[in-house]
């Protein structure tokens, strides 16, 4: 075989390697929560939101074998994690507390939230048919032109996943669904807070 043909042979091999190579897909952390209609109070500021450095890329990454990570090669994250979670909990918290006045961190000084609401993320797997967040947050009061702490907690909250063929997508809602939990804790706290400072002014 002549080298002409040998290169030609060798290039539509490539091509057809490319051609068949698996697609990377793409997935999203979401809120099932439909946003209140109308509603300004309380004004909601969410953020900043912390993970680990080691969670802070585009492929999905879990834990196996103890301290061993395995980060998936073509499923990924459509934005960075970080930002879909602060995303999530924004909706999440609008719809919990009834009000559109939600804030992302950073929040101008001359627009300072009623509450504000901060997330340290220390976990966040699956595997063994269940997946798992652990999140230390805080919610402060900081309408008043003063920051007055009003709680400060760790949730770990697990999920199920469907038996042992789970898929990315899978993760991702189970991902959204223990947020939702989360989101739930944390409006729980500002409505009491909120409940106590009715109280005080009656």
């Amino acid at each position: 075989m002549t080298p002409i043909k040998l290169l030609t042979v060798a290039c539509a091999l490539l091509l057809v390697a490319c051609g068949s190579s698996p697609q990377h897909q793409y997935y999203l952390l979401s809120s099932n929560q439909q946003a209140p209609a109308m509603g300004q109070n309380p004004s909601l500021g969410v953020g900043p939101i912390t993970i680990p450095e080691y969670l802070n890329r585009s492929g999905m990454v879990y834990s196996e074998n103890g301290n061993r990570l395995h980060v998936a090669p073509y499923e990924r994250w459509a934005e960075p994690l970080e930002d879909g979670i602060q995303r999530v909990l924004g909706l999440n918290l609008s719809a919990a507390l009834g009000t559109q006045n939600i804030r992302p961190h950073p929040w101008q000084r001359n627009d300072i939230p009623e509450f504000a609401v901060q997330v340290w993320l220390l976990s966040l797997d699956a595997g063994n048919n269940s997946a798992e967040l652990v999140a230390e947050w805080r919610v402060t009061r900081t309408g008043d032109g003063a920051s007055t702490p009003v709680a400060q907690r760790i949730s770990r909250l697990s999920a199920p996943l469907p038996g042992p063929g789970w898929q990315a997508a899978d993760t991702a809602a189970a991902y959204s669904d223990l947020l939702q939990r989360l989101s739930d804790e944390i409006a729980s706290v500002i409505r009491r807070d909120m409940e106590a400072g009715a109280s005080d002014q009656n």
